[in-house]
């Protein structure tokens, strides 16, 4: 019997746990997994301080002011893959990632005794890599949602956990769509946990067939043709705001 198909005591002691996220979306499950009773976080893994805005201020990540608030001891590696031993060394029983920023190397993968959890802000298969929460309203849909799955070596190709659906009216902007994903994913994640650590969650394979992969957006991506359908560019508008923007050329003037 492998180490994922042991059912775990979680009553007789609280489950060691390392926490991985970076930007805000993180903040609200970070906030959930702190709360839980269940839960001791042994360790917080962020990215570094970087330049912010236009004075381009050092600035901590929001995932790093939480856990120093919380007193909580926080990791900032330039490389996770070098961080091995040390994820090994803090021993934890499962390792929970919300929009960390950084692909989890196999090595580390294999640590935890019940594996690693992802929580994706799409309906998987659907929208796989970073920008999920901008494509459902690029692409007109009708609703998005959350997965939690358990990590594996592809791109978001784990098998899921659990989902929750959003619907979508069509008037949504992308903070819209960031801060309902970002609550809903918080409200289903220690339940998830739970569920999982006491054998109740038989994990479900994706179906790589319906599979869409999204790519990282840069500032180029807000360039608006007009050669598009009004609709087209109004849906990029509110897709693209506030990152990246959208912008156009206007008598050899950009305008955003």
């Amino acid at each position: 019997m492998s180490t994922l198909e042991k059912k775990p005591n979680i009553t007789s002691q609280k489950v060691r746990l390392i926490f991985m996220g970076t930007p805000e979306f993180a903040l609200p499950g970070f906030s959930a997994l702190i709360d839980a009773s269940e839960i001791e976080i042994v360790g917080v893994f962020t990215q570094t301080d970087k330049p912010v805005g236009r004075k381009q201020i050092i600035s901590p990540p929001p995932v790093k002011e939480m856990a120093l608030k919380h007193g909580l001891r926080v990791f900032q590696p330039k490389k996770i893959n070098l961080e091995t031993e040390t994820i090994r060394a803090l021993k934890p029983d499962l390792i929970v990632v919300i929009a960390y920023g950084k692909i989890i190397p196999p090595a580390i993968l294999d640590i935890p005794t019940y594996g690693c959890v992802n929580v994706h802000a799409s309906l998987l298969p659907k929208y796989r890599g970073a920008a999920c929460l901008n494509a459902p309203i690029l692409n007109g849909d009708s609703e998005t949602g959350v997965t939690i799955m358990r990590m594996e070596t592809g791109l978001d190709t784990g098998p899921i956990l659990r989902q929750a659906k959003i619907k979508l009216n069509g008037r949504e902007s992308l903070k819209d769509v960031h801060d309902n994903l970002s609550a809903l994913g918080a409200e289903i994640l220690v339940p998830t946990l739970k569920d999982l650590l006491a054998g109740k969650i038989i994990p479900q394979a994706q179906d790589d067939s319906r599979a869409s992969y999204i790519k990282t957006l840069s500032k180029e991506n807000g360039r608006i043709d007009w050669n598009q359908s009004a609709s087209a560019i109004e849906r990029m508008v509110r897709a693209y705001n506030p990152w990246p923007g959208t912008s156009a050329v206007c008598q050899d003037r950009t305008i955003k």
